[in-house]
């Protein structure tokens, strides 16, 4: 569907009933946008050590606390994603609406119960401000990973971690930020436009959110707003490099969900 934006199709999509066989609008802000799951997938590194397989990471992305996504919507990911007792967490950017200052402290005061034997970690989105919401989480004791990585010792090997802003786009400069890696690599990157870069780079796993899995998906139609991405939801793979999109918690431009549950993932790492 060429020259249709993302915000066009979804505001559209609503405005004219969503089409009858997906329940429509009601439906989507009534239940659909509250249906949470818990996604549990195997994710393949490369060069993953013996010791670090079966390490179990939590994964939760596009929150975008905001008058539609309260403080009880984001408890209940983060009670959900806590049950799974995760090694690790990750955060995959979004947590406002539009760099929304009002919900910035809200938003990580709604993250601050997340807690995992090796950190919670968190990247930014293209929705969050580069000093309000980095700030705000890290007064939490949550990690934020903007353009660089860090090396995490889980029983007695090494596991990196790299984090990338939306705007960091180039091959070049998220080389720079992988560059000298010499541990199994997983890379944060909220945006799954990224996936051309990480196979160029030969990264072997990419965790991303953004897509919300395109909130609106129609019988036959598929995410028809979140065409321009690789892959809406679930797993992408390209060379050696796979990618996970999380249709994540929260919704834009509209508050509903259609044939596309909100979600938290965790992770089991495996070999590639």
């Amino acid at each position: 569907m060429p020259g249709i934006s993302r915000r066009a199709f979804l505001e559209g999509a609503v405005a004219v009933g969503v089409g009858a066989a997906a329940g429509g609008g009601t439906y989507g802000f009534l239940y659909g946008r509250h249906d949470l799951h818990l996604t549990n997938a195997s994710l393949p590194v490369a060069h993953l050590p013996d010791a670090l397989r079966g390490l179990r990471v939590g994964f939760l992305t596009d929150v975008h606390r905001s008058r539609w996504v309260s403080a009880e919507d984001v408890g209940a990911a983060v009670d959900l994603l806590m049950a799974t007792k995760p090694d690790l967490i990750v955060l995959g950017g979004d947590y406002v609406t539009w760099g929304d200052r009002q919900f910035v402290a809200p938003a990580a005061e709604a993250l601050s119960r997340l807690s995992a034997p090796h950190g919670v970690f968190a990247i930014l989105g293209n929705h969050d401000d580069d000093h309000s919401m980095p700030l705000a989480l890290t007064a939490k004791g949550i990690e934020v990973l903007k353009d660089t990585r860090t090396r995490l010792e889980i029983r007695n090997e090494t596991l990196e971690l790299a984090g990338i802003r939306f705007w960091t786009r180039k091959t070049q400069d998220i080389a720079a930020v992988v560059h000298g890696a010499t541990a199994p690599l997983i890379l944060l990157a909220h945006d799954p436009r990224r996936l051309a870069e990480a196979e160029a780079l030969n990264i072997s796993a990419v965790l991303s959110g953004h897509t919300h899995g395109g909130q609106v998906v129609l019988p036959l139609l598929g995410a028809v707003a979140a065409q321009k991405f690789p892959v809406a939801a679930g797993f992408a793979r390209r060379g050696r490099t796979t990618m996970f999109v999380s249709r994540g918690l929260g919704t834009v431009y509209v508050p509903v969900r259609v044939n596309c549950p909100p979600e938290v993932v965790l992770f089991t790492l495996v070999p590639a």
